[in-house]
């Protein structure tokens, strides 16, 4: 802030003002927060959501050899946002940013880099902190116009003004922005969308399986909110300007010598060029190299390079209008005439690096069930490039639990992509996972997910890993038809298979005229002016990334890289559905068996038993693991079915209520006093018998009929479930009943005999 100090710090009045977004109401704030950063702005919704927002530009001591923009965005999520204290028992604060903060930087960083002016070296960082949440809604959206914003206030050579949206297609077809994530999960469509006043510029979207059409729909929806938020943006710029004034920054730029260009142009013929075509990644770099060392030794033989220990220009040239540069900018003309004839040769004759059409796939193999071990794998092979996915199965507590700032939340699908250095011919150092495999991580988990099946009927946690063994582009889509064909061989049933697709466009904005390229290669990869990955299943899209570098691109230009890239994603779904067209038929020997049952509510205490005993007991005895969900839903993983049906029939024993009539054979475990016997019966529950109910004969002593654990015949003649109490009777032997039958019959004689007897006596009498 311009003239900032101590003596006026506390005087400045900030600027606020409203604005009204597809029906939502928002404010940016400046002035009030980050006083000495170059640039910063608080955004804020009436529901309690902020994010503020600073943009430093940096103008002094620079790495003036840099060959890249050094721009750094980091997305922060706060505990205290969403009233959370969070963090672990040992260390209550934040650590390493969560996934989600990764790819919302990604997300964010993807629409603003293309916006400033090539060969800047300006350090620029952007750090958006959130400051207060309701956990109820994502803020990432958000990041990018608030990052527009703050760097407008900087005075950066910035191309601003840039904004970003979410929009979600609901059940019905209609669009909501700035939805919550309530919404967001029942959604048909999930977009978040960047662009200028004139142009879509960076898309991400996830999607039910929605049609080409939908997906324009909603692009175009999301970008008419977009245009209003850029045109407020200048609105608040304009106001900034008059009350805090912009400073005039230096913007310093290592820009590539090309006063020779011409020169090398000539030099380096499309006849020369010849050698870069259809050739190998290797070959292709060493043909490249070789076109350099050419160059070199060309303009040295022409005097435009000099020695530099030969002395000084002077001492080893006479002729001083010779126009010399350093032997280090070689390369950079050497690139910009190979990008220039390459996208020549598309542009004018459809002509390719390696040969293909525009929209020619790749060659493609496949293998499934080459690791023996594990409980699903596939190796998906596009040309060169390699995606070897493997699929492990878990049971429910195996979920990813993500805890940061907004709700704990879990996962029950989880997709993780690595790119080792040997699979791009690289010899480096691992430092753990980079934002890269993050994101295309991310994206390839979310092709999957609309096609997996439900819970209630798959019980099982998903795990897929997709391992880059080999890399000539395209490695993210290949890992999505990888991890497809892997979950099949894993006996998951998804519902339908998904294929995918990376898409590049080149467009000359002189003529309008512009190529699609189908599954682009590496080679390829610095040609196009835009780039997108598709995934979709037979009944239509469910995932899109897409990145645009030039201005005014046409929804007409969207339709057709949509038409061609389902071209393409139905060709390679042909190749997959040739090696395996249907869910694997067994589950893998070495994956564990899930079983699940639905229990009631009030009986989950009796399950758990006092102090978990039971839970203990059935882990122990069965080796299940048995997770309890809050509506009852039970789930055993079990080792092998056979111990997972004795873990459900030991729960079901303990869920058994009795009723009176039923009849079992149950163990004699207790005699108490001689007149009563305990027994057990269906697992651990148990009754009990008065001497009475033993036989039908009198006895004096329980053990005459039955002693500890004898197995008896017994039949519930009473039940009182409110203490539990089940009284029951032994059913007698064919023999007792006979011999008590006999000796009623002789006592009944006996009696008869003795009363006859008394009556005769009387009459004597």
């Amino acid at each position: 802030m311009i003239g900032l100090s101590d003596k006026n710090a506390t005087s400045i009045i900030p600027l606020k003002k409203n604005y009204n977004f597809n029906g939502k109401e928002y404010s940016f704030e400046t002035g009030k927060l980050g006083l000495l950063t170059s640039g910063a702005v608080t955004m804020a919704d009436t529901e309690g959501n902020m994010l503020f927002t600073s943009a430093g530009f940096k103008t002094e001591w620079l790495n003036e050899k840099a060959d890249f923009f050094p721009l750094v965005v980091d997305f922060q999520e706060k505990f205290y946002a969403t009233g959370l204290i969070g963090g672990n028992r040992f260390q209550r604060r934040e650590g390493r940013p969560s996934d989600n903060a990764t790819l919302t930087a990604r997300l964010i960083d993807r629409p603003i880099r293309p916006m400033f002016p090539k060969w800047i070296i300006n350090d620029t960082q952007i750090m958006l902190t959130v400051l207060s949440a309701t956990g109820e809604k994502d803020l990432g959206s958000w990041g990018v116009t608030c990052s527009s914003l703050a760097l407008l206030m900087t005075g950066a050579p910035f191309d601003g003004p840039v904004a970003g949206i979410k929009v979600i297609m609901n059940s019905d077809g209609s669009f909501t922005s700035d939805p919550s994530t309530e919404e967001e999960a029942n959604a048909k469509l999930n977009l978040v969308i960047a662009g200028t006043l004139d142009a879509i510029t960076m898309v991400e979207a996830g999607a039910n399986e929605v049609q080409d059409s939908d997906m324009l729909a909603g692009l175009e929806f999301a970008h008419n909110i977009v245009k209003d938020i850029c045109n407020a943006q200048l609105d608040f710029i304009k106001d900034y300007k008059e009350q805090f004034g912009i400073a005039e920054v230096t913007a310093t730029f290592n820009k590539p010598d090309e006063s020779l260009y011409a020169v090398v142009k000539e030099f380096l013929t499309e006849d020369k060029m010849e050698v870069l075509y259809e050739k190998g990644k290797k070959e292709f770099q060493k043909e490249l190299d070789k076109l350099d060392i050419e160059t070199r030794e060309f303009l040295t033989t022409k005097g435009h390079i000099v020695d530099s220990s030969a002395g000084s220009v002077w001492d080893s040239c006479t002729v001083s209008d010779i126009v010399t540069i350093d032997a280090n900018e070689v390369w950079s003309l050497v690139y910009k005439r190979v990008k220039e004839v390459m996208r020549k040769g598309i542009l004018e004759k459809g002509r390719r690096l390696d040969g293909r059409a525009v929209n020619e796939v790749r060659s493609i193999i496949w293998e499934t069930g080459l690791l023996p071990r594990t409980h699903g794998s596939a190796l998906f092979q596009r040309g060169m490039t390699q995606a070897l996915s493997v699929a492990t199965l878990g049971g429910p507590d195996d979920k990813l639990l993500s805890q940061w700032m907004m709700p704990e939340s879990e996962k029950r699908y989880i997709h993780h992509y690595n790119f080792p250095p040997y699979s791009v011919w690289e010899v480096r150092m691992m430092r753990g996972v980079g934002r890269r495999e993050i994101g295309h991580g991310a994206l390839a988990e979310r092709a999957l997910v609309p096609v997996l099946p439900d819970e209630a009927d798959f019980p099982y946690t998903m795990r897929v890993v997709s391992e880059i063994t080999t890399c000539n582009g395209s490695s993210s889509m290949a890992s999505v038809c990888g991890s497809t064909m892997s979950l099949m061989q894993a006996w998951v049933p998804i519902k339908s298979p998904v294929s995918g697709v990376a898409m590049g466009m080149i467009y000359d904005d002189v003529t309008w005229d512009y190529k699609i390229l189908s599954d682009i290669q590496a080679q390829e990869d610095f040609l196009w002016d835009m780039d997108f990955k598709l995934t979709r299943s037979k009944n239509g899209i469910t995932a899109l990334q897409l990145d645009v570098k030039i201005k005014g691109l046409s929804m007409n230009i969207f339709k057709e890289a949509f038409a061609q890239g389902n071209e393409a994603t139905d060709f390679i779904m042909g190749k997959m559905m040739e090696i395996i067209s249907e869910t694997s038929k067994e589950l893998s020997p070495y994956a564990p068996l899930i079983m699940t049952m639905k229990v009631p509510e009030d009986k989950i205490r009796v399950i758990i038993g006092k102090g978990g005993e039971n839970v203990q007991r059935l882990e122990a005895e069965f080796g299940v693991k048995v997770s309890i969900a809050d509506d009852g839903t039970t789930t055993l993983t079990a080792a092998t079915q056979e111990w997972g049906k004795k873990a459900i029939a030991d729960i079901e024993n303990l869920l058994w209520v009795p009723t009176v009539g039923y009849k079992d054979t149950w163990v004699v475990v207790k005699i108490i006093e001689w007149v009563w016997a305990i027994v057990e019966y269906r697992g651990k529950q148990s009754g009990m018998i008065h001497i009475s109910k033993l036989s039908p004969a009198r006895i004096s002593n329980v053990e005459d009929i039955v002693k500890s654990w004898d197995e008896v015949e017994f039949e519930v003649i009473q039940v009182d479930l409110a203490k539990w109490r089940v009284g029951l009777q032994r059913k007698p032997s064919d023999e007792e009943v006979k011999k008590f039958e006999e000796d009623k019959k002789r006592r009944d004689e006996e009696y008869a005999k003795k009363k006859a007897e008394r009556e005769a006596k009387k009459e004597e009498k």
